[in-house]
């Protein structure tokens, strides 16, 4: 009998059943595939065929084993394609291409944050949740001061928030290395306003920013409510760009960068200090942002690029 429940489950299983009959081991993509499965069962419930917009928006809420996630989803989608449906199939290269095993980043301009966060202020209580307003802005800001992940910021434990020095305790790492970021003055004087408010709609949760079950939010919640922002602070642009939560710790790490480089300081001596803020494994991560930078900024004294082209492979956006 099959653990299966989404639309896409049967294909899944017969995918695995063909497969075993090959000689490969069903354990190698049936856990993966079972997270996939729950996913399309809750947020595409009536989706019969992989689509990439939600390959994309499934592998942009994990925070690690990207590398063998995409292979599932591109195994699956090739099986998809063999017996005649159609499907989305990841790139071969997907991971080593792009960051994080997202989509080519979107780089806010200081207009469209300050009205993305001015929206967020703004939050409506569409969604029936009590509080939601007072969480979003608060989150959103964290996420993007404190250069996070969209996890490390929706899983944030309460106890891990210092609200007399600033610093948080990063541990829902992407590589389950724990590392301490620190608030800036704003931001702390910020949370430590919520913190007025969690005391009254949240206490005993474990969660510095808890859902109306008690738990973290899901990716996909956060992902809609930054869209509901997004499209809040643009009423009448038409053909939006597709934004991400993502997308905040991208400007986060520009910002740093342009900052530095305004001071006349060196990047290829300061990298290795956002390397361990941001929680990189790697330098080549860290190196990945330079090619985010303003064009004017290219030339400048401070990046080295005989240096960085024999360690960053050519990046397309």
């Amino acid at each position: 009998m099959s653990n299966f429940i989404s639309a896409l489950g049967p294909a899944m299983d017969a995918m695995l059943d063909y497969r075993e009959a090959l000689g490969y081991s069903r354990k190698t993509h049936s856990g993966i595939l079972s997270s996939i499965d729950r996913f399309f069962a809750a947020h595409y419930p009536n989706a019969e065929t992989l689509t990439q917009d939600a390959v994309l928006e499934w592998l942009d809420g994990q925070c690690s084993g990207l590398g063998e996630k995409a292979t599932a989803l591109r195994v699956f989608g090739r099986y998809l394609v063999s017996i005649g449906e159609k499907a989305y199939v990841l790139p071969k290269n997907f991971i080593g291409e792009k960051l994080d095993g997202s989509e080519a980043p979107y780089t806010f301009s200081d207009k469209e944050l300050r009205l993305l966060f001015s929206a967020a202020d703004k939050f409506p209580a569409q969604y029936h949740q009590p509080f939601l307003p007072e969480i979003i802005p608060v989150m959103f800001r964290l996420i993007y001061t404190c250069g996070l992940r969209p996890g490390e910021g929706r899983e944030l434990r309460h106890e891990n928030v210092n609200l007399k020095t600033g610093e948080i305790l990063i541990t829902n790492t992407k590589r389950k290395k724990e590392r301490t970021v620190v608030m800036s003055s704003d931001m702390l004087k910020l949370a430590k306003c919520y913190e007025k408010k969690w005391v009254i709609f949240a206490r005993g949760s474990e969660y510095f920013f808890p859902s109306w079950e008690g738990g973290a939010f899901s990716n996909s919640q956060l992902g809609r409510y930054f869209r509901d922002c997004w499209n809040l602070a643009n009423p009448d642009a038409a053909n939006l760009p597709n934004v991400r939560v993502y997308d905040l710790r991208h400007r986060f790490a520009s910002a740093v960068m342009i900052r530095w480089l305004d001071n006349g300081q060196t990047l290829m001596a300061k990298l290795p200090y956002l390397r361990a803020y941001m929680g990189h494994d790697d330098i080549s991560e860290t190196l990945y942002y330079v090619h985010l930078l303003p064009e004017n900024l290219v030339k400048a004294s401070g990046i080295e690029w005989a240096v960085f082209d024999g360690i960053v492979p050519e990046v397309r956006i």
